[in-house]
């Protein structure tokens, strides 16, 4: 049995009481309740509710969502089994993972419903602590304000408006099952099946995101207030001071410590698993030394009381402090002292004030920066939960500072309106940067403009939308702020190289590989830039250069196959589609150059494979179409040929490739029942003009054309205006040819028979 609460001094007594009691008082108020979450659920909505029209983010949802293959590919039994036995996105939360698959598998990649989710979770972890507060303190106004500023506090936007910050959202929702699940297990302790479902919860918010490994020093804190399980039971005789019972450690009762020990077990299994999760993380922050870690955890617990209470230039990054003036953590550790001291002076009287305390304190301690593992210096999402510490102390602050208040009930409703208002537009605003990356980026800018991440990804976004220009100008700045900066100088370089500015481009990659050599980016992209400068001997170093380093880079394999089909090596050059197939057998580009080199290595059937597999994973490609109806016209299967050429027409009307050959199939088949001379001549015309009659392939088409419709006149004469463009362009195959067709239509004749066998019609490879 617990006992009652004992009375508070100086305080007004609760208008009901805690967990314990047979009926608390005030916890009828049914209709109030339901009110007060619908309110809740409605301010969420109010500021969140502009997500579901905002798109990804180019910091991680990349990694998370739509560049991630095991995301797209929904939710499958192989997906789930990967996702339990691998860390994902250097992080091992399995049930996030799971329902960004389930996001997918709902919404596909837009960016809304993902968004959507979020608000949805977060709104129920709002209504949660609400109900969960009321439960442990009996107090409904006081629940409510702290639940209302855990909803709509401008540092909950990071956690609720970015798509990567699932695992926030998921694992609070979780976080608050647990500490409902625990109150319900502390109505009746002895009841095994009510302490499992306290782990199970638990167990599963570690699943979502291991930041929660604080829980079980939390739940100790509640067990003191306003659980009251610390006090001993009612005594029949004579006892010792309940703080001085038998069972008691350090002032806590063995039992409650005894009962923790499983979840504690749980986290540390939590954390060992994260530490080798995040493995590369730590390392690569490993150089951090021990004084600028401590000093920044300092300055960090401090920036968050200032951001609770006055939330202006938050944003999505803040660039790390390398050297901080030592006065700084010595004012954090100050200040942090002196209110950890007014804590400790009146924690008996007043015990919210070392649960509030305690919460914010411990509840940051796994994210706080002891252990590195990014180089954001205090990302608003770290406060998430801990900060519901310092809204519970502040409330309940203000109910025992208001006691002997006239007015007391109008003029604290009118604050707490007031505050929530203030809040809410301020969050509003706020996730409003997060439309999408350029506002996002922009807006950070703005809060700093030496903030180097903020212009790369400015810089990266507004190269997506092809505003070279002003991409090339960030990723300048980029250098600025960081000269070595290795992903930006590579990046430049691709920009410059799409600008046609391909020596400045070459540049870029030597001096990525001169700050680090064995980079397989700055290698890769070094090759594409000197296959566009024509030094291909060269690039092919470079690609096989890059596959040393990194043998399942798929698009090395590929574009060392296009490099190699180029010197004529056709059989080593499918041996590098083929390994980029291995890696990546969706891979649209490899299939359909694989096909052309099939092709040109006289391997027509496998060709043939290979373009039926581009038409599987994009119908609608129409150059698949024209290369197989080539393939088909050298195996004389003209009537198929002239099939593909015509759905290769049916999506890209303007495709000269597909109107040459349909053309040509057209005037000169064997076969009397294909040919339409009229349908070829018309087809034949409308190449030409694209191409402004400049091409001799296409006007010794038009040639043909003109013969199979009995002008024999205008047919040589075309005839001979192409065979002075071959001349010209030193084409001696395609001069012979036509030497041999202009007798043909001196003499009355049409072209036919074996010509269309030793005609080679034409092939495009798709781009690197």
């Amino acid at each position: 049995m617990m006992s009652r609460r004992s009375k508070q001094t100086g305080s007004r007594k609760e208008s009901s009481t805690a967990i314990g009691e047979s009926r608390p008082a005030g916890l009828a108020d049914g209709w109030t309740v339901l009110g007060v979450c619908l309110i809740l659920v409605g301010i969420i909505w109010v500021v969140f509710g502009q997500t579901a029209h905002f798109g990804f983010v180019n910091c991680d949802d990349d990694v998370y969502v739509y560049d991630n293959a095991k995301v797209t590919g929904g939710l499958t039994l192989p997906g789930v089994a990967w996702v339990f036995t691998h860390a994902a996105c250097n992080f091992y939360h399995p049930l996030t993972m799971i329902s960004l698959m389930l996001d997918y598998q709902l919404h596909q990649l837009n960016a809304g419903g993902y968004h959507l989710t979020n608000v949805l979770i977060h709104a129920a972890s709002a209504v949660l602590l609400f109900l969960i507060l009321r439960r442990m303190t009996g107090a409904l106004w006081r629940s409510a304000f702290v639940a209302a500023v855990f909803a709509i506090h401008p540092l909950r936007v990071e956690s609720v408006a970015w798509v990567t910050e699932r695992k926030d959202v998921l694992g609070a929702f979780f976080f608050m099952l647990t500490l409902g699940a625990y109150v319900r297990y502390v109505r009746d302790p002895n009841s095994l099946g009510r302490y499992l479902m306290v782990a199970l919860f638990f167990a599963v918010g570690l699943l979502c995101k291991p930041t929660a490994v604080a829980l079980p020093f939390l739940l100790l804190l509640l067990d003191y207030w306003p659980l009251h399980r610390f006090a001993a039971p009612m005594p029949t005789r004579a006892t010792a001071p309940p703080m001085e019972q038998p069972g008691c450690c350090f002032g806590i009762p063995r039992r409650l410590i005894l009962e923790k020990v499983p979840l504690l077990a749980l986290a540390a299994l939590a954390s060992v698993g994260t530490y080798f999760a995040e493995g590369e993380a730590v390392t690569s922050m490993a150089p951090v030394p021990m004084p600028a870690r401590i000093a920044n955890v300092l300055v960090s617990y401090v920036v968050y009381l200032r951001q609770m209470v006055w939330p202006a230039g938050l944003t999505v990054f803040y660039p790390p402090v390398n050297h901080y003036p030592l006065w700084e953590p010595a004012l954090a550790f100050l200040l942090l002292g002196v209110i950890s001291g007014g804590v400790l002076a009146f924690w008996r009287k007043r015990p919210w004030l070392l649960v509030g305390w305690g919460w914010y304190l411990g509840m940051l301690v796994p994210v706080i920066g002891i252990i590195p593992v990014t180089p954001n210096a205090h990302p608003d999402r770290n406060t998430y939960l801990p900060q519901i510490g310092l809204y519970v102390l502040l409330a309940w602050a203000a109910a025992d500072w208001s006691a002997g208040w006239k007015h007391r009930r109008a003029v604290l409703g009118g604050l707490m309106a007031v505050v929530i208002g203030a809040l809410m537009a301020c969050a509003h605003n706020q996730t409003s940067h997060w439309r999408n990356n350029e506002t996002l980026w922009r807006y950070a800018l703005a809060c700093n403009s030496k903030n180097g991440l903020a212009t790369y990804n400015l810089a990266t976004a507004l190269h997506d939308l092809g505003r070279l220009n002003e991409s090339i100008t960030y990723y300048q700045k980029t250098l600025e702020i960081n000269p070595n900066d290795v992903p930006a100088q590579c990046d430049l370089g691709n920009a410059l190289m799409e600008q046609g500015q391909t020596t400045e481009a070459i540049a870029c990659f030597h001096k990525v590989l001169e700050i680090q050599p064995n980079y397989p980016e700055a290698l890769y992209n070094l090759g594409n830039a000197l296959v566009k400068y024509g030094n291909l001997k060269e690039a092919i170093t470079q690609y096989r250069k890059a596959l040393e380093i990194s043998p399942d880079h798929a698009h090395a394999h590929y574009n060392l196959g296009n490099a190699l089909a180029q010197e004529g090596d056709l059989e080593e050059a499918i041996a590098q589609y083929t390994k980029a197939l291995e890696i990546h057998p969706e891979y649209l580009e490899a299939h359909y150059n694989l096909g052309n080199a099939f092709f040109k290595s006289g391997r027509l059937n496998e060709a043939i494979a290979q373009y039926k597999k581009v038409l599987e994973l994009q119908p609608a490609y129409g150059g698949a179409f024209n290369n197989l109806g080539t393939a088909y016209t050298q195996l004389g299967r003209v009537s198929e040929a002239m099939g593909a050429y015509r759905k290769a027409l049916d999506l890209q009307p303007e495709n000269t490739d597909a109107l040459n050959n349909l053309a040509w199939a057209l005037a000169t088949c064997p076969q009397a029942a294909l040919r339409d001379g009229a349908a070829a001549l018309a087809l034949a015309k409308k190449a030409g003009q694209l191409t402004g009659e400049k091409n001799p392939l296409l006007l010794r088409t038009l040639a043909a054309a003109y013969a199979e419709t009995g002008s024999y006149g205008m047919a040589a004469v075309t005839a001979r205006r192409a065979l002075d463009l071959a001349v010209e362009q030193k084409n001696d195959a395609l001069a012979a040819a036509l030497q041999k067709e202009i007798k043909l239509y001196q003499a009355g004749a049409p072209v036919r028979d074996s010509t269309i066998q030793e005609r080679a019609p034409t092939v495009r490879d798709a781009p690197p």
